[in-house]
């Protein structure tokens, strides 16, 4: 498979999404938009995906390629690829399709959990979302649901923290993908979001414990095998 992601920071990668396309022997490719890199042909593309970043879907006068972004994401959409969106990229996804983003009522930064919906969200990864996990998180937006969207994940921090649209485009507000580096990196990169609010982690509590890095990471590539071979049948 052909993977390209959109990065728009050089702070944050796909983290350990690239070892799970590596050993299966994808091709993954970034487009680093902060450099103003091209966007690549759509037939060249069998899976986007779109990060995170600290920026807001509305920051476009900051951020002129936001605009062009969001436009490429649409294409590929309606191309019938695979899109997952992690954060910033669950938001732009979301608001490609129409739904509103919003600032959510507490920013969330650390680890807290996230659960299944009360409602049925019968998907390709119902089974993977279908007890109560521990997510790493670091947002102060969220989005409202798009249109035709299964809500995967749900919290009380966050209610909309996870959704699927005919299990071929994904959206998490939250991290699985997220490594004790690429937490190091985010922590030097953005310390003035760790403003000691109510669901906001210190440093020192983000970083204690690898294992849960460990965790999220098998978590991310179960996701991940789980959408590879729905898309290969």
């Amino acid at each position: 498979m052909k993977i390209h992601y959109l990065q728009h920071v050089p702070f944050e990668g796909i983290g350990s999404m690239e070892g799970y396309f590596h050993s299966k022997g994808h091709e993954v490719q970034s487009i680093k938009l902060y450099q103003n890199d091209e966007f690549p042909l759509i037939d060249d593309i069998d899976w986007l995906i779109v990060m995170g970043g600290p920026m807001g879907v509305y920051d476009y006068e900051e951020y002129p390629w936001l605009e062009r972004e969001i436009e490429f994401i649409k294409s590929v959409i309606i191309s019938k690829k695979l899109v997952l969106g992690i954060c910033l990229g669950a938001q732009l996804i979301a608001s490609c399709l129409g739904a509103k983003i919003k600032k959510n009522k507490f920013k969330e930064i650390g680890w807290f959990p996230i659960g299944k919906p009360d409602k049925d969200n019968s998907t390709i990864l119902s089974n993977i979302f279908s007890e109560k996990l521990t997510a790493f998180h670091w947002h102060g937006d969220t989005f409202d649901l798009p249109e035709g969207a299964t809500l995967l994940a749900s919290s009380d921090i966050c209610q909309n923290q996870a959704f699927s649209i005919f299990d071929r485009i994904f959206g998490f507000q939250f991290h699985l993908e997220t490594t004790s580096e690429s937490a190091n990196l985010l922590i030097e990169n953005c310390s003035d979001d760790l403003d000691s609010s109510e669901y906001v982690q210190s440093a020192k509590e983000i970083l204690c414990d690898e294992n849960r890095f460990i965790c999220i990471n098998k978590i991310m590539d179960a996701v991940l095998s789980q959408i590879e071979m729905s898309f290969i049948k």
